[in-house]
């Protein structure tokens, strides 16, 4: 069964996880009464360049609550690693901030507390942004933000009214403008985080849904009849040399950053995080949602929910979770868009002027609507690396798409066979 519901970020899907949790348990956090009688401290773990966002919220907490905050700022794709290391060894945060497709995980090893979060406070945030932060209907952290891929052009290479509408009208530009050194369109389509916006659009998908919509991870669709269709698409774009030859394999980001940051591709598949660098890269850019296929429907794309979550590690749980409703607010959201620029996860705000002006904020909307939630279950760790290596044999010519997907299949089911059987 397919991904069956796509959502715009002011709607989402139920997501109803069944995990069961094991590891660190409460009864390691025990301290004696001279621990009590020390002022209460937290540790924070913001993500890199972001910590200016809530500088003046941190201060308002210390002083609301007689507590010293300390914030520390570390990659948040980064920092579940780091607590398994750093939680057991007393030196972990209280608090810390991951992508959702992290929370499965996370909830299994025991590394993060679910929260006590009541239904009003649960309704300020957009459905599918809080959705992604629940596990068997229990919830583990409060979304911050929410982003997805999209579409960057060069508005000195191309100008508005010549921007192609499809993907097809893309692939025809660039073979009038790629020579080699310069580009039309690039996209990281060896990666299964940017090609799914292409398979998904035919019918493929990760992980089909039962009828409660929990995800099945028996059900792997990466290789049927519409995820080989569109896999033949993407690699058209490869043989015909309209993306470079370096583009391959994990650099290939960089390459694509690089030619469109010096003026020699006229746009890129990227996401919000490029908007900073961009920016002072002084590349004249606008955004929009991606193009649609040769079959009438839109690129789809993950949907990506950051959030606040409270360690198992942490001495001070229930300060730890005061702080994520208190910095995960409607006000303190609202703070951190208009000096981060990452789109708010609150459902009021996304009809606020300050978030409704921006050109990023319009364009993430627009393309959720065509988009799909990134599975939180853990089985998706399997996923990435077996669908990464399969589009880089298609990418390069070594394998034809049906066979490369069909052995992504079989490693992926490998995988989740002998890590997760019994889970």
């Amino acid at each position: 069964m397919k991904f069956k519901k796509y959502f715009s970020v002011m709607s989402g899907v139920a997501l109803s996880l069944s995990l069961v949790a094991c590891g660190p348990q409460d009864d390691a956090k025990g301290g004696d009464t001279k621990e009590a009688d020390k002022p209460k401290e937290l540790l924070v773990w913001e993500d890199i360049m972001k910590g200016e966002g809530i500088k003046d919220a941190i201060a308002k907490f210390e002083e609301e609550n007689d507590v010293k905050v300390k914030m520390v700022e570390k990659q948040y794709t980064k920092q579940i690693e780091d607590l398994r290391l750093d939680g057991p060894a007393g030196t972990g945060p209280d608090v810390l901030t991951m992508p959702s497709d992290q929370i499965g995980t996370a909830v299994t090893e025991g590394l993060i507390k679910e929260l006590k979060v009541d239904e009003d406070t649960q309704g300020i945030y957009t459905e599918a942004a809080m959705d992604a932060q629940k596990v068997n209907g229990k919830v583990y952290g409060l979304p911050k933000a929410v982003e997805t891929t999209m579409l960057y052009y060069n508005k000195d290479l191309i100008s508005e009214d010549q921007l192609p509408t499809t993907l097809e009208g893309w692939y025809d530009y660039s073979k009038g403008v790629a020579n080699g050194q310069k580009f039309g369109f690039l996209a990281l389509f060896d990666q299964i985080y940017y090609a799914n916006s292409v398979l998904s659009g035919y019918g493929g998908y990760i992980f089909g849904q039962k009828d409660d919509g929990a995800y099945d991870p028996a059900d792997i669709g990466i290789n049927n009849a519409g995820a080989v269709e569109g896999a033949q698409y993407i690699q058209k774009f490869y043989k015909e040399g309209l993306f470079p030859a370096g583009i391959i394999g994990e650099q290939g980001i960089s390459v694509i950053e690089s030619l469109f940051t010096e003026g020699k591709a006229a746009a890129i598949i990227s996401g919000p995080w490029n908007v900073e660098p961009f920016t002072k890269a002084g590349v004249n850019y606008g955004v929009q949602k991606l193009p649609e296929l040769a079959n009438g429907k839109n690129m789809s794309a993950f949907i990506g929910v950051k959030s606040y979550n409270v360690s198992s590690y942490s001495k001070n749980p229930e300060l730890a979770e005061k702080f994520v409703k208190f910095i995960a607010n409607e006000e303190n959201s609202k703070k951190r868009y208009e000096i981060t620029k990452e789109v708010p996860a609150v459902a009021a705000l996304a009809n606020d002027p300050v978030v409704t002006e921006s050109e990023v904020a319009k364009a993430v909307a627009e393309q959720s609507q065509f988009s799909v939630l990134m599975p939180n279950i853990p089985q998706m760790n399997e996923v990435w690396t077996p669908a990464d290596s399969a589009l880089q044999t298609i990418a390069t010519g070594k394998a034809e798409p049906k066979a490369a997907l069909d052995q992504a299949v079989k490693t992926i089911k490998g995988q989740i066979q002998a890590k997760h059987s019994g889970k």
